[in-house]
């Protein structure tokens, strides 16, 4: 029999049936429909061919065991059928996705039967890769599944086909630097990173100087040698989270991030970056042969929850450039000019401090210490500069600056030697040879490497009681490595020198670390004493800080103490020393001189 198409859809098979006797029974016809046989070959040498297809493939049962791998699955991840088989395709994890991802992935495939995503694997050299991998779950006539069947497509080239295409968008084919398009993205974040933490960002436009004249003169090629060496630099001079971008042609910006709170203090970072950019910059090129000398003009703006927007900010910025150019170019200037002028009068007062240094501009005033009794115990050294042209300038106007310079170490030995002189003037003199006397230390001071040899050699110098030498930190040593800082002062007490704690109760306060200080006095700040008459919580703070002195065996001393009524107050809280305008103010050697004559 026959299709319609002249194919053969009927086998015919004669049977003869024979009897016992060996007679033949008759012929019997067997008719046998073998299309469906031959259907279900066709089905298997077509799922075969695709089974070796391109993509990788492979099949595992129920319980996730490998049952067979195609060719592809074995040229993308190097394993050959007999390493696989049996095995759970697990051994491919590239251990980038964690447990959540795994879990959703087969919820997902035991909800809808299929899964499909990119996903990093690895090879069997090591080699991790990005594939696209879809599972299917395969479910017999009962509905249970029997196989789950995985294809995997290696798509190296194609993510690195994505990321080249992502580059030419966001970053500049001649510097590799961010370009403007992702310079605004990561401002956008930054403004709005900056709103939450309260800190400063500030954006610094730069423009090369003649960078035209160089062109005209050398050629483009040239040109770009110098924009790609100008890039270099300017990545050598930021932090790691800060943003170097090329904008077009010869400007640049440079995006600093996570400055200080404080507007004044931000400033001073980004003229201190706009410096640094300077001196880079200013170093010379060697281009194709050529020695070439390149200046920069910098404009700077600072940004914190901006409402204008980033636009504004560029804006901002460009103009400060043009403010550098006018100003005679290879300079720095800030968009703001009470900004640009405080941070003149800054650089002015800088280096009117280092002249004051060479020049010794510097005096020792001293403020007395009594005990309830009014008897003189000794006096504080304060530090004073008498400037030319200012007159008497107060530390408060000084001080920080000289630590953020680093100006506090040669002013701090300074202020150490004159203090031990003054010490072994007093020790000639039976009336006042008691005396102690109180020098401030600062953090930066006291954690400088040698610190504890510069007093030792002071104190042999000038051979003064050790004993009547009393040290004066404050509470910030207490946010630095509070081992160091034991030691350090253990290795002064070991010569005799003392200790009081200055400042006590403005800033780190932790009766840990105060147990493990080799303190003799806490030393009760002014801001709790001022209003000691009327503010219950200061009267509050000041007896808890008494009773903790006198738990750690300390002695305690109030200093600012302006009225008799704060003196009682703190005499009937346990408080017997002080210091204040009660008693005297920070007068001159010579004044406490007389001062002293006139009491003894």
């Amino acid at each position: 029999m026959q299709r319609g198409d002249g194919s053969s859809f009927f086998a015919r098979m004669d049977c003869l049936s024979v009897r016992k006797d060996g007679a033949t029974a008759g012929v019997h016809i067997v008719l046998i429909d073998i299309s469906l046989s031959r259907q279900a070959e066709e089905e298997l040498r077509i799922a075969a061919i695709a089974f070796e297809a391109q993509e990788g493939m492979l099949v595992t049962d129920a319980n996730g065991a490998i049952l067979r791998v195609n060719k592809a699955f074995t040229a993308i991840t190097g394993y050959t059928t007999e390493e696989v088989v049996g095995r759970n395709p697990n051994l491919l994890s590239s251990g980038r996705h964690g447990k959540a991802f795994y879990a959703a992935m087969w919820e997902e495939i035991n909800r809808r039967g299929c899964w499909e995503g990119e996903i990093w694997n690895k090879r069997k050299n090591g080699e991790v890769y990005p594939e696209y991998l879809i599972v299917t779950a395969v479910k017999n006539p009962d509905g249970v599944v029997s196989n789950y069947v995985a294809t995997l497509t290696d798509i190296t080239m194609s993510r690195h086909a994505a990321d080249e295409i992502q580059h030419l968008a966001f970053y500049d084919t001649l510097t590799r630097l961010p370009n403007r398009r992702l310079l605004l993205d990561r401002l956008k974040l930054a403004l709005s990173g900056s709103s939450r933490s309260g800190r400063e960002g500030a954006l610094l436009f730069l423009d090369l100087d003649n960078f035209k004249t160089l062109n005209d003169t050398l050629g483009y090629d040239i040109g770009d040698l110098l924009l790609q060496q100008v890039a270099q630099r300017l990545q050598s001079c930021v932090r790691e989270g800060d943003t170097v971008a090329r904008m077009g042609g010869d400007e640049f910006v440079v995006m600093l991030e996570d400055l200080h709170e404080q507007d004044l203090e931000a400033a001073s970072q980004t003229e201190a970056a706009g410096n640094k950019i300077l001196a880079a910059l200013n170093q010379p090129y060697r281009l194709a042969g050529h020695d070439f000398r390149n200046t920069v003009s910098i404009g700077a703006t600072l940004f914190r929850n901006q409402q204008s927007g980033v636009d504004e900010i560029f804006k901002q910025a460009d103009i400060a450039m043009y403010q550098a150019k006018k100003a005679g170019r290879n300079t720095l200037r800030f968009f703001d000019p009470e900004m640009q002028a405080r941070i003149n009068a800054r650089a002015a007062l800088e280096s009117e401090l280092r002249a004051a240094i060479d020049a010794r501009q510097f005096r020792l005033y001293y403020q007395i210490q009594v005990d309830s009794s009014r008897r003189v115990l000794g006096a504080e050294a304060l530090i004073r500069w008498m400037h030319p042209e200012r007159g008497l300038v107060q530390p408060v106007e000084f001080i920080h600056l000289a630590e953020e310079t680093g100006l506090i170490l040669p002013i701090g030995e300074w202020v150490l030697e004159t203090a031990c002189a003054q010490l072994a003037v007093w020790q000639a003199h039976a009336r006042t040879r008691e005396l102690s006397l109180s020098v401030n230390v600062s953090a930066r001071q006291f954690h400088e490497a040698g610190f504890v040899d510069l007093v030792r050699v002071a104190v042999k110098r000038h051979a003064v009681n050790p004993m009547l030498l009393k040290l004066e930190p404050t509470e910030s040593i207490l946010l630095e490595n509070i081992d160091d800082t034991v030691s350090t002062m253990n290795a002064l007490k070991s010569i005799g020198v003392h200790f009081s704690l200055d400042d006590f109760g403005t800033g780190y306060s932790s009766l840990q670390y105060l147990k493990m200080l080799p303190l003799n006095q806490l030393k009760i700040d002014q801001s709790f004493v001022r209003d000691l008459e009327s503010d219950s919580n200061d009267q509050a703070i000041v007896r808890t800080i008494i009773a903790m002195a006198h738990s750690l065996e300390l002695e305690v001393i109030a200093e600012g103490v302006e009225t008799e009524e704060q003196r009682q107050i703190l005499l009937n809280e346990g408080c017997h020393r002080y210091q204040g305008y009660l008693f005297g103010k920070p007068v001159p050697i010579e004044e406490l001189d007389t001062l002293l004559r006139r009491d003894g």
